[in-house]
């Protein structure tokens, strides 16, 4: 690792995906800020990038999935971390590709390393992203895979940094 990277990409993450819907559209997007805050209550804080499609909809319901994805799923960040769901329909594309399954009424993606229901109570400004603060309502492990990470995809050259 080179000392020349700034602090915040020098330690390596899980990369997640949002899976969020407002009861009529679905949308899924990836993420990395995401962090537990609390044991008792299990509580995570979780920041959603401004202006995205994921974030209207949280916006509108506070349920969502947060899903921690496997290596396996590194090719899905230039689908759901690189373009829109604004301008693509996501849930259709996986749809056609037959990665998805459903929990607690939510699409999810089959080789999600574990699921997770969250709900979020309240929000804060976070620059360019908006924080929720949200309390873990339910989970699932889904497979035993390693879990994908940001230096996996660094590696990978499928993000910078």
């Amino acid at each position: 690792m080179s000392i020349r990277k700034k602090p915040w990409n020098r330690t390596d993450h899980p990369v997640y995906s949002i899976s969020s819907t407002d009861g009529k559209e679905n949308n899924m997007h990836i993420i990395s800020y995401v962090t537990a805050i609390s044991m008792q209550p299990k509580r995570y804080v979780v920041g959603v990038f401004e202006g995205t499609k994921t974030l209207e909809l949280v916006e509108k319901n506070p349920l969502f999935v947060l899903q921690i994805l496997s290596q396996k799923q590194a090719p899905l960040v230039r689908l759901l971390g690189q373009q829109s769901g604004k301008k693509v329909n996501k849930i259709e594309r996986l749809k056609k590709r037959k990665l998805l399954t459903e929990w607690e009424g939510f699409p999810v993606l089959k080789e999600a390393a574990a699921v997770l229901l969250l709900r979020a109570n309240e929000s804060f400004d976070g620059g360019d992203h908006r924080g929720f603060v949200c309390d873990v309502l339910a989970y699932k492990n889904l497979n035993d895979e390693a879990i994908l990470t940001l230096n996996y995809l660094r590696d990978k050259k499928i993000i910078r940094g």
